[in-house]
């Protein structure tokens, strides 16, 4: 038996559709279970800012496994040890914050794959990614059901960004605009003219290489520029946003 087909690979690869997303960061079993089953086609599991560890995590990934929506676990920093667990428990796709250089996002696809392509360690029978020793043919087919999404979220992330898009086994991009404007000095100004273009020319970039790029905003002329540009999958709001941004509004109507 081999390991599970990713199907969010799968669409990023295989068809043209644009893939929507949820960041979910409550680091709760159940909102994310209750995200997943909304209709998105992925949620983000989110370790980077969200107060999420590998048992929370592995908790979110068992609570959503009965719904389409796939997930994404994104990862505090691309540490070889933080790769191996994550995908020990179960996560197919991981998003990398911070991606600057080729030899950063070669480190990163060795973490992801087994040997001789890959540096992840041979312990598969004790993770939940095998269904615990269940799926025998684990090890031997998992390296090509990974997807590695690297984000470019910096001026040296873009000044690297061919040498990046080269490295094979860099699946998809997705573009991170909040911190991308704070360090070319725009900082909380996401949307400013300079920070606009360079999105721009990045996904012109990305999608001339062939890969699949997303991007994650709240805002509509942003995203508006991006689904043009050619974007593949986006978020633009967070489980943290929509409970504040409800639970504000019935508060207020109440008091009306």
């Amino acid at each position: 038996m081999p390991a599970p087909t990713n199907r969010f690979k799968a669409a990023l690869l295989q068809s043209n559709d644009l893939l929507v997303g949820l960041w979910v960061a409550l680091a709760s079993p159940h909102v994310a279970e209750v995200c997943a089953g909304a209709g998105f086609d992925w949620i983000l599991i989110d370790g980077e800012h969200g107060p999420n560890d590998i048992p929370l995590i592995a908790a979110q990934l068992a609570a959503v496994a009965r719904h389409p929506a796939h997930p994404v676990v994104r990862l505090p920093i691309g540490e070889t040890w933080m790769i191996k667990q994550a995908l020990d428990i179960g996560a197919q796709t991981l998003m990398i914050p911070m991606v600057e250089t080729a030899d950063q996002a070669e480190q990163l696809v060795r973490a992801m794959r087994y040997p001789p392509e890959g540096v992840r360690g041979m312990g598969a029978s004790l993770g939940r990614a095998s269904d615990f020793g269940r799926i025998g043919d684990y090890a031997e087919t998992a390296n090509a059901q990974v997807c590695l999404i690297a984000q470019i979220e910096s001026v040296l992330g873009i000044d690297n960004a061919d040498a990046i898009l080269s490295v094979p086994g860099v699946d998809a991009v997705l573009i991170g605009p909040a911190d991308l404007a704070a360090d070319m000095g725009h900082r909380g100004n996401p949307t400013h003219p300079e920070v606009m273009q360079a999105v721009e020319t990045l996904i012109g970039k990305i999608v001339a290489a062939g890969k699949p790029v997303g991007i994650m905003s709240g805002d509509a002329a942003m995203l508006a520029m991006a689904r043009k540009a050619g974007i593949r999958f986006f978020a633009q709001a967070t489980d943290v946003g929509l409970l504040a941004k409800a639970a504000a509004e019935l508060a207020q109507a109440m008091r009306n």
